[in-house]
């Protein structure tokens, strides 16, 4: 079976945005004289991530409006998780279905006892049982890859870096420490303009290796790669026909979500959450014909 090393790019993304992080934070030490500043940000930083972190089922839930759903008004949904949570030894998770014709499904909690899973109706109503099959698979694998830990932790560093880099752009104009001392303020300019710029490159670049390791790892568990291809080929007409309207509360969920809930032309590739859906799909057909 072909493997995209998945899980080793994840780490070295998190590796360059430390490093990013260690570059900018030397940079306001040596303009200031003082690196305590650094440690403010990155507490509040933390405090907020946590927050989220603790939250996130509920956080993205509220934002997609979605009501909880028992077995008799959900059968197959329910059928299909539960299957999939017993083969994987994981608890049931919460389901809940979004009342949206927009086509989308994604999970979220901080760990599998504390998970849900939400569908909304568009993506009931657009795919086959086997295809929701491949797409609650995925979306499972988000939960017991500990992938909402991941993002919370790249948007706190990055959301660090951003910070730190206003501070140095503001201590770069206005000066602190010895002439002696201050780093070229052009550098500083620089930097406190590029860094945010490539820690949020880098935070989207981290999001999309865990929906190409979702997917892999979600069609492992049902079984069925071509399932979660068909589910995805669908979505992608789907999303464009019926897309979600951007705002805040959706724009910090839609990492969350199986394919990217705005219009192409709302997100630059560049800054999107999510592959391309051609090479998941290219991807997902390639683990179908490779030998088990």
């Amino acid at each position: 079976m072909h493997r995209h090393f998945n899980g080793l790019k994840t780490a070295g993304l998190f590796g360059a945005i430390f490093a990013l992080l260690l570059v900018v934070g030397g940079l306001i030490a040596a303009a200031t004289g003082n690196s305590a500043f650094v440690w403010i940000f990155a507490l509040i930083g933390v405090g907020t991530t946590a927050y989220g972190y603790w939250n996130s089922d509920k956080i993205a839930i509220r934002a997609m409006h979605a009501v909880p759903v028992t077995e008799a008004q959900a059968p197959g949904m329910y059928r299909i998780v539960r299957e999939l949570s017993a083969r994987a030894g994981q608890p049931m998770p919460r389901l809940y279905v979004s009342p949206t014709q927009a086509p989308n499904a994604f999970a979220t909690g901080r760990n599998p006892q504390h998970a849900a899973v939400c569908c909304t109706e568009g993506i009931l109503g657009l795919l086959d049982e086997r295809e929701l099959r491949g797409v609650l698979g995925h979306e499972l694998m988000h939960v017991y890859n500990r992938d909402v830990l991941t993002s919370s932790v790249a948007a706190a560093v990055a959301g660090v870096i951003s910070s730190v880099g206003q501070f140095l752009a503001f201590t770069s104009i206005f000066g602190g420490g010895s002439d002696e001392e201050r780093p070229n303020p052009i550098a500083m300019i620089a930097t406190a303009l590029l860094a945010p710029f490539a820690a949020m490159v880098i935070q989207m670049a981290i999001s999309r290796t865990r929906e190409y390791d979702a997917d892999e790892d979600g069609a492992r568990l049902t079984g069925d790669p071509l399932a979660l291809a068909s589910a995805l080929r669908k979505l992608e007409t789907g999303t464009q026909r019926a897309p979600l309207a951007p705002s805040p509360q959706l724009q910090n969920a839609s990492h969350l979500m199986i394919a990217n809930p705005f219009r192409a032309q709302d997100v630059s590739r560049l800054f999107s959450t999510h592959p391309p859906m051609g090479d998941r799909i290219a991807r997902l057909e390639a683990m179908a014909s490779s030998p088990r």
